[in-house]
């Protein structure tokens, strides 16, 4: 019996494609540290520690960690001159980024559904980014964490890996004391939130046009469409979650 339901974030809940959303994100930290750190020096930096961070693999420190370990002593500064700047730049610069996304009405509608329904609630993005810039993509998506009291939200602070890895699901898992079978994962990245959930018994619902094939044949979501069609579908009756 589903006793969790896990939803991930970006172009699940929200619609923020990243092709969009990531070069505009790169540019105005790169522009609003500019005065410390020249844009070209920072970037290729920046990005260098984020694939570091996204190789852990649940044996080591917090994703933050593994991320501050490979970012500030490459820029020669201590963490603690250089933080302060970045959260000013999460405070006054990123809520300018909302712009790219849309919010998706049935988010919110889906959501409501799985509390009314006393599920345990995981907002299970790909915990790349610190809290607030999460806390503040889903209050863009009308989901704000003020208003929902989620079980979990999958924050780099929090997760010992990222969702490269199966140790972020087994994570998850142990933090809602839930085994496989009890959850549902939605989302959208195929590797990310269908395959490597399935390969730990996590069944998914794969966010994609109905049409859209699958990129292997050795794995089966559960169900397949977007948002609209999972609301659609719920609000139908139609049980594919094993009431």
């Amino acid at each position: 019996m589903l006793k969790a339901i896990l939803f991930d974030l970006d172009d699940t809940l929200l619609g923020n494609p990243m092709e969009s959303f990531m070069p505009a994100y790169f540019q105005g930290i790169s522009s609003y540290a500019a005065h410390l750190i020249p844009p070209e020096r920072l970037l290729p930096e920046l990005m260098r520690s984020s694939r570091v961070m996204m190789s852990n693999d649940g044996s080591g420190p917090t994703n933050e960690e593994v991320f501050a370990a490979a970012f500030y002593p490459a820029l020669g500064y201590e963490r603690a001159e250089l933080e302060p700047v970045f959260e000013r730049f999460y405070a006054d610069e990123f809520p300018k980024l909302q712009s790219l996304t849309q919010r998706r009405p049935e988010a919110r509608d889906l959501v409501e559904w799985a509390f009314e329904r006393g599920l345990q609630v995981v907002i299970a993005t790909n915990p790349l980014f610190p809290r607030t810039a999460i806390e503040q993509r889903l209050d863009w998506a009308g989901v704000p964490v003020t208003e929902f009291d989620y079980d979990l939200v999958t924050t780099y602070e929090y997760l010992h890996a990222t969702k490269d890895h199966p140790a972020y699901y087994r994570e998850v898992l142990a933090h809602l004391g839930r085994q496989p079978d009890e959850c549902l994962m939605v989302g959208d990245n195929w590797e990310w939130d269908v395959a490597t959930p399935a390969s730990l018994g996590i069944p998914a619902y794969w966010i994609a046009e109905l049409d859209e094939e699958p990129p292997a044949d050795d794995v089966s979501p559960v169900g397949q469409g977007m948002l609209a069609d999972l609301w659609e579908w719920i609000r139908a009756g139609i049980d594919f979650f094993g009431f």
